[in-house]
């Protein structure tokens, strides 16, 4: 086993704002979500925010990088498959996912293009919102997939997102397709509300026949099951996959390991910036889970891994703040 996760998703270099509830109204855009703009859109807000705002900061992202990257400070071994562009921000990219320690796909050539890009404004409720420019990533295609990196993982990790591109969706759906035939387990994230809203055809096309661990928030798992109730919504997602954990925001939360659904305490922070939150929980969670950790205590990770990053700008931790974390492990 040459990797514990194999993760496909859009590469984004995330430029990080902070901004007060006017911008949204002056600009006509929907607090909370994620919105996908063309690049006229982006060179026009990019000017606004940094003029008005100043960029707080920037690095490789993108939700499923973001949890790779996560996992990989922690201790796993992973492989990242994506496409930027041979572009500067391309560059950029490479280079902050390789200083991570994460292989991936983007290490020779590459397509000419426009790398792309989020727009991450944070309000002082810490709510996130997004504006995201796909640009060459919208073209992640099934040529990007490295079957014998993918062959010889432990899980692989769809990223949600990637059901916005009719190719980057078809990718995702061979990425479960080549996992079955490997025997390699399959983890899915469904990413962001908006995706269940707005796409939930497409999601149900990626889960197929169901997968073995399904990443998802309270309001996604209750659109998927097309219900108030969080109970009926427990149920529903029994039948798309063998495992799953629901993040409840500020009330910890729950996690079924195929026979248990296990209660995951929250852990009390003062929130400053919720991007990349769930993120940092599946990688987290991930982590534990292929290095001999039971539910429980994954989830006791994820939780404590996501409070510090919400507790702080920016989607991911430093390197540094991984290792203390793991004390939560053995309790």
């Amino acid at each position: 086993m040459s990797y514990h996760i194999y993760g496909i998703g859009n590469a984004l270099v995330d430029k990080e704002f902070e901004v007060d509830d006017a911008f949204f109204t002056k600009a006509g855009i929907e607090k909370g979500m994620m919105t996908l703009i063309d690049e006229q859109q982006l060179a026009s807000m990019l000017d606004t925010l940094s003029s008005d705002y100043g960029l707080k900061k920037r690095a490789c992202g993108g939700s499923a990088a973001n949890t790779i990257i996560g996992a990989t400070y922690f201790g796993a071994k992973t492989f990242y498959t994506c496409n930027v562009a041979s572009d500067e921000t391309g560059d950029f990219y490479v280079a902050d996912l390789k200083a991570a320690g994460v292989d991936t796909n983007m290490d020779g050539e590459r397509d000419a293009g426009v790398t792309g890009k989020c727009l991450v404004m944070v309000t002082p409720d810490a709510e996130r919102t997004m504006n995201t420019y796909l640009g060459i990533t919208s073209d992640l295609h099934e040529k990007h997939i490295n079957e014998q990196a993918l062959a010889q993982s432990e899980y692989v990790y769809v990223e949600g997102y990637l059901v916005t591109s009719d190719t980057s969706r078809s990718a995702a759906i061979r990425v479960r397709e080549l996992a079955r035939q490997h025997g390699v387990k399959v983890a899915m994230t469904f990413s962001d509300p908006a995706m269940v809203q707005f796409f939930k055809d497409g999601l149900i096309e990626m889960l197929g026949d169901g997968v073995d661990l399904l990443f998802c928030n309270e309001q996604e798992a209750k659109l998927l099951a097309d219900t108030d109730d969080l109970n009926t919504a427990v149920e529903h997602l029994k039948t798309v996959a063998k495992t799953f954990a629901i993040t409840l925001g500020s009330k910890g939360a729950l996690a079924f390991d195929g026979t248990t659904l296990h209660e995951i305490a929250p852990n009390a922070v003062t929130a400053v910036d919720s991007n990349g939150a769930g993120d940092m929980f599946a990688g987290a969670f991930l982590y534990a889970i292929t290095h001999g950790y039971g539910f429980a205590a994954a989830g006791r990770l994820a939780s404590a891994a996501s409070a510090q990053v919400v507790s702080q700008f920016g989607p991911r931790l430093e390197a540094a703040q991984h290792a203390p974390l793991k004390s939560v492990l053995a309790d």
